[in-house]
């Protein structure tokens, strides 16, 4: 079906490119979009060759899985994400080669976010935020298959960041825009766009940018993101960031034959990245990169608070509440300790909240504390298990934890592919009769799916209800990773 196109979008982008490229442009929205995901290599390694020549990791698909219906989807062996988006992973690796603090602003559902943990230098914080309460429950669902231990997840306003002055080395604002880059994705897209709508968008994106503009470090980096093709929300937008800011423009190195185009306004000195469908294969995407000047005399996080490596803030923040009486005991601890490898002895700290114990990275605790104080923490490190009465349940977050699980602790059991589906159903799941009582960890095609409990005559299923397939069907076609 013939895509119908704005008229005052058609008059504005043939204009901005002119007719031979428009054409092209038009030409591929009538396409079939490509499907594309990104591996995990803490859990898979990628035996498949046809991938974006910008990522290590992404791979483009013949046809579409059934993702809903695939145990490795859930297992967070892999993330379906846009092949374009997927550039970020060439200014991370070119311009972060330390240890870094770094702020997804506008995170869910947790694409960039999982792509950025995945290859951020080893030691680095990531903090995925997302200022709609529910998407931010999505985020840390995403963020928790994925498995990497180094993460927070916050639910704020971009504003609010303005309380943690020259905090973060890296920000990512993949902020929201006008959405013309998914119009042969997303129908809605089309329906919703217009001029109007542009002219909000470019205006929301420079307060979003205003607002998280203090808590980037001087010298920081500041990467600028958009799905949409217009100059307002792209080109104008990163000009005004270097005129109102100081920012310098960064160049990522690129080759010839991936076809990126860059500066659409004549004689902008700024480097600036679009992808188009109809010379790359994926969907519509803007990047550009920022440094923040090394300003001297500028305020920080740390001339205000000071925490000793190890130990947390004397207060709770926006999340509220001083401290409890917790059930959890030094035995629970031990316990939850060994759960861990080996080799997080002396990297991770064990500390518990309420009934819940966490696993979060000894060397970013203070960084922790500090957010703590003035942000709404959605989850931070990785929920290691719970106390309730007697027992301590091990969570389904070190389930899916590649790099802190020990998994030779737990009695393990391989299931079959419909067991995987009535498990993540969290439907009832028969255990062979030689499978020991207690804690089994369920693993599909070697790769850990969730816990259950074994109490013999059945097992109790312990994925978490709010993840569950809700599909009480399979397709009749099902076509896995």
């Amino acid at each position: 079906m013939k895509m119908n196109l704005p008229a005052s979008f058609t008059e504005y982008t043939r204009a901005l490119l002119g007719v031979e490229e428009y054409e092209k442009l038009v030409s591929a929205l009538q396409q079939e979009p490509p499907v594309s995901i990104r591996l995990n290599r803490l859990k898979v390694e990628n035996a498949l060759s046809v991938q974006p020549p910008w990522s290590s990791e992404g791979i483009y698909l013949d046809e579409r899985l059934t993702f809903t219906f695939d145990p490795l989807f859930h297992a967070g062996c892999y993330y379906v994400q846009e092949a374009s988006s997927m550039f970020v992973e060439q200014v991370l690796r070119q311009h972060v080669t330390k240890p870094v603090v770094m702020l997804d602003l506008c995170a869910a559902p947790g694409g960039k976010s999982t792509h950025a943990r995945s290859v951020l230098p080893e030691g680095s914080l990531l903090v995925a935020n997302e200022v709609i309460r529910n998407r931010s429950q999505i985020l840390a669902e995403n963020l928790t298959k994925w498995g990497h231990p180094d993460v927070v997840v916050t639910n704020n306003d971009p504003a609010d960041f303005s309380a943690l002055p020259s905090f973060f080395d890296v920000i990512l604002t993949d902020v929201p825009c006008s959405g013309e880059g998914m119009f042969r994705k997303d129908p809605v897209a089309v329906e919703e766009w217009s001029p109007e709508n542009v002219e909000i968008c470019w205006q929301r994106q420079r307060r979003i940018i205003a607002d998280v503009w203090p808590s980037l470090k001087p010298g920081g980096i500041l990467i600028y993101s958009t799905c949409t093709y217009n100059t307002k929300e792209d080109e104008e937008n990163v000009r005004w960031i270097q005129q109102e800011f100081g920012a310098e423009s960064l160049a990522v190195d690129i080759r010839e034959e991936w076809n990126i185009t860059g500066n659409l306004l004549c004689g902008e000195s700024a480097s600036v990245y679009h992808f188009f469908p109809h010379k790359t294969k994926g969907e519509g995407f803007f990047l550009s990169v920022l440094r923040k000047p090394e300003t001297a005399g500028e305020d920080s996080y740390a001339d205000y608070y000071s925490f000793p490596k190890g130990k947390s803030a004397g207060k709770k923040g926006k999340k509220g509440g001083g401290a409890s009486s917790s059930p959890v005991s030094k035995e629970n601890m031990a316990t939850a300790g060994k759960w861990l490898n080996d080799e997080c002895a002396g990297k991770y700290v064990l500390s518990a909240e309420g009934a819940e114990i966490h696993a979060f990275p000894q060397q970013c605790v203070a960084e922790l504390a500090a957010m703590k104080q003035h942000l709404r923490v959605v989850q931070a490190g990785v929920s290691v298990g719970e106390v309730k009465g007697k027992d301590l349940i091990p969570a389904h977050a070190l389930a899916m934890s590649a790099l802190l699980l020990r998994q030779d602790v737990f009695a393990t059991e391989a299931v079959s592919y419909e067991q995987a589906i009535a498990y993540l159903r969290k439907e009832a799941v028969t255990l062979p009769a030689t499978a020991p009582r207690g804690y089994v960890l369920l693993t599909y095609r070697n790769i850990p799916l969730g816990f259950v409990k074994n109490i013999g005559n059945r097992a109790n299923n312990l994925y978490p209800q709010e993840w569950r397939i809700r599909s009480g069907y399979l397709p009749e076609k099902i076509r896995v990773l």
